[in-house]
């Protein structure tokens, strides 16, 4: 299995990223773990424009969804197309959510492009991967993942404040996308985001093997996020995660 960092941009993309978009990769297959705004172009630089099996959304904000939108254009208009419909694991208002951002109502609709499954908390099987969802801690219906193919795992958090369902999620995977969105400070947001000093103490619980701190806001200094990562109470290895990063599970 191998995972290579589209986006981990927070909020919105940066300068050096995209938006959050993670893809992985077995046996030939190619999933996305969301498909945030900026991040159709930089995945264009690792694998073909019509080479996405499967899409996996953790929520419906903007920067973990919104380049569904051009791709919908891509696959309903590219030369060859009609392509394949790609499955879209999402929660169950995406088709509309999606549809409004979109903005043609005259136009084909989303689902010529894509084949939409409501998400629930729970495992299913995409191509050769095992997913297991989870409910984790923001302002709207929003999920974790964990991956698993061939006795390795990945665990992504998606969008998430303190979670005991994402420590269970991530429990002894080999990598843990944890996203780290806040400075680090007293009286931090409830059920909203995670600094990095939470996000090590998910990892320390759950033992995970890394921690890769992912949806790093542009307006944060990437050192302070550090810093508070390492008061965390995790002894494995911690790194900040960036756009073209690529970790080979073998």
């Amino acid at each position: 299995m191998k995972v290579t960092i589209i986006g981990c941009s927070g909020s919105f993309p940066g300068p050096d990223s995209p938006a959050s978009c993670y893809l992985v990769e077995a046996e030939g297959f190619r999933m996305l773990l969301d498909f945030g705004s900026g991040s159709l172009g930089a995945l264009q630089r690792h694998i073909g424009l019509y080479d996405v099996d499967a899409i996996c959304l953790t929520h419906l904000h903007a920067d973990h969804c919104l380049d569904l939108c051009g791709y919908h254009v891509a696959r309903t208009y590219g030369p060859a197309a009609p392509y394949p419909r790609v499955p879209v694991y999402a929660p169950a208002d995406a088709p509309r959510r999606l549809a409004a951002a979109y903005g043609m109502p005259e136009e084909p609709c989303l689902e010529t492009a894509f084949d939409f499954a409501g998400l629930a908390p729970g495992t299913f099987e995409v191509g050769p991967f095992t997913v297991t969802a989870a409910t984790v801690n923001h302002p709207v219906e929003a999920y974790g993942f964990r991956v698993e193919h061939a006795g390795r795992s990945v665990a992504y958090s998606g969008d998430t404040g303190e979670s005991n369902d994402l420590v269970k999620l991530a429990a002894d995977a080999d990598i843990l996308l944890c996203e780290a969105s806040l400075v680090d400070k007293p009286d931090l947001p409830v059920g909203l985001h995670l600094s990095g000093r939470q996000a090590a103490e998910h990892a320390a619980k759950a033992g995970t093997g890394r921690l890769v701190l992912t949806h790093l806001v542009p307006w944060n200094d990437p050192a302070v996020v550090m810093d508070d990562a390492c008061r965390g109470g995790y002894d494995g290895p911690v790194e900040l995660a960036h756009s073209g990063a690529v970790y080979d599970l073998t």
